[in-house]
């Protein structure tokens, strides 16, 4: 989930003026400034937005809170779990990723978005004679603790974690007060990741799901410069074979493909409301190599008035490959159809358009062989009529299990 350490830079900080409608706690120490605390916001929630900046960001509040390490307990770990604990420690001497040992700790099991010093759940004696600070933390060099656990809206728990060595003073209450400052945004932090994050998978799956499906997605932005393809969509530009990108506007090969194409754009571009009302334009594109052409939907997509007059996707260009063949994995297709890896191997290529003597062929079987198999898969499936095999087969999951996690 850590890459390792990236620095963050912000050359155009703006000391924020307080509020004095919302003055700072009285007993928050008078060191931190308004620029401190921005900065530490600063990393906080560029953190929120790439993992790699957690590192860094722990760093300014271990510095802050004079600490010898601030840790981020990601995952607690288990049985066949080490865990993931990101750190930050003086001169950059990091707590291992994994602690074995953490379901011992006396934090364990507190009330989420509650912060408190190790005082606060054990007393000095009992915490001395615990296996958890003799083991782990005593060879750390840790002895006072600050921390909470963190309840993030999809009901996950984070530890957040400070601490010194027995030499340093305990932690005081102006310091509790920072941490309680940082509490609220550490947590609408974690929240925003887990949102970004989500959102990154989602798109991705749906990316690689229609790259699967052999559709290409073009996306435009409001001059109607290419912003974004999938691979799909790659792929087939990249053939230059009857779509092809020049300056970064999408062109077709002949001029009156392109001619249509272009209106197209630009009428999505003129009526960025046709997406929300359903109104979508469609049209073939030849293609040189003499292949049957490419089916293309331009749709305009609706706008955003956060984005208005920044590069945003503005339209969507989807393209068909007819032609395209595509592989589904043998194991799934079996699993559905309860075929053979014959029989299997058979279906996929006439669902690709092979007749069963070209299929035969290709396989490298006899073509009284094919038929065998064809009738076996005809029986197990319910149909009739080739055809109606090759509708089956082409409407089925099976063609999906390919898309990358």
């Amino acid at each position: 989930m850590v890459a390792g350490y990236r620095a963050i830079h912000s050359n155009h900080m703006i000391p924020l003026r307080p509020d004095p409608a919302k003055p700072m706690p009285a007993h928050v120490s008078a060191d931190l400034s308004v620029e401190h605390f921005s900065g530490i916001l600063d990393k906080l929630y560029e953190a929120a937005l790439d993992p790699a900046g957690w590192p860094d960001c722990l760093e300014a509040v271990r510095a802050e809170l004079r600490g010898n390490y601030a840790s981020l307990i990601v995952r607690p770990g288990g049985a066949d779990d080490r865990g993931l604990i990101v750190s930050a420690g003086v001169g950059r001497d990091n707590i291992n990723l994994g602690n074995p040992q953490i379901a011992l700790s006396p934090f364990t099991g507190m009330p989420p978005d509650r912060l408190v010093t190790i005082a606060d759940v054990i007393s000095e004696a009992d915490w001395r004679a615990s296996p958890y600070y003799r083991d782990w933390c005593a060879p750390l060099g840790v002895f006072h603790v600050l921390g909470a656990d963190i309840g993030t809206r999809d009901g996950g728990v984070y530890g957040f974690r400070v601490t010194r060595p027995e030499d340093a003073p305990p932690f005081s209450a102006a310091d509790v007060a920072l941490g309680r400052l940082l509490l609220p945004h550490i947590k609408r932090a974690l929240n925003l990741h887990l949102s970004v994050h989500q959102d990154r998978k989602v798109n991705s799956l749906y990316s690689h799901a229609m790259a699967q499906l052999m559709i290409g997605v073009v996306v435009l932005d409001q001059t109607g410069q290419v912003i974004e393809c999938n691979p799909a969509a790659t792929a087939i530009l990249d053939m230059e074979d009857g779509l092809r990108v020049v300056g970064k506007q999408l062109e077709a090969t002949y001029a009156n493909d392109n001619r249509k194409l272009q209106r197209l754009v630009r009428d999505a571009l003129t009526h960025p409301q046709a997406a929300a009302m359903g109104l979508t334009e469609a049209m073939s594109v030849s293609r040189p190599s003499g292949q049957l052409s490419w089916g293309v939907v331009v749709q305009s997509v609706s706008p955003d008035q956060w984005t208005e007059g920044k590069q945003r996707p503005s339209v969507a260009v989807f393209v068909r490959d007819t032609e395209g063949k595509s592989q589904p994995p043998v194991r799934l297709a079996q699993q559905l159809f309860q075929l053979t890896p014959a029989e299997t191997a058979l279906a996929i290529q006439l669902a690709n358009g092979l007749s069963l003597e070209e299929a035969a062929e290709a396989l490298n079987i006899r073509r009284n062989t094919a038929r065998a198999h064809l009738r076996s898969i005809f029986s197990k499936t319910g149909v009739r009529r080739q055809t109606e095999l090759v509708r089956i087969f082409l409407n089925s999951v099976a063609w999906l299990g390919a898309v990358e996690k």
